[in-house]
């Protein structure tokens, strides 16, 4: 089994040696790039967004890789298995940047454009 101390370091068990570094070659966590979130390496597509993805939106690990070439579905499961292994910490970065927008909106209703709302007349067409 893999474990994470709070530096992200793994600790695999002796059996598990070659799944640990093979999950840490695909995961990784940067101060500074995605706000320090766990995303999967080389690119800016973090763990949370696959979650999103694929039980928000019921895309397969395979239609994820289609809309993002520069990720292998290896990728996307590592990134399915390090959720599953940090599931309340994932959900909890989630909830934080649902309220951070949610705070936004109310402080900065004119800077929020409502894609929802129905639109009027525009009076730049005419």
């Amino acid at each position: 089994m893999l474990r994470y101390n709070s530096a992200m370091e793994p600790h695999p068990s002796s059996d598990d040696t070659h799944m640990a570094s093979s999950l840490v070659e695909h995961i990784v966590r940067t101060p500074g790039i995605c706000g320090g979130k766990p995303r999967i390496a080389g690119s800016r597509l973090r763990v949370q967004d696959i979650v999103v993805w694929h039980e928000g939106h019921g895309l397969s690990p395979d239609e994820i890789v289609s809309q993002f070439p520069g990720i292998t579905l290896a990728d996307v499961y590592a990134a399915l298995a390090y959720y599953h292994d940090h599931r309340e910490a994932i959900r909890q970065d989630m909830r934080d940047a649902e309220a951070f927008v949610e705070a936004f909106k109310q402080r900065h209703p004119a800077k929020i454009l409502d894609l929802d709302a129905p639109q009027g007349d525009d009076t730049l067409s005419s």
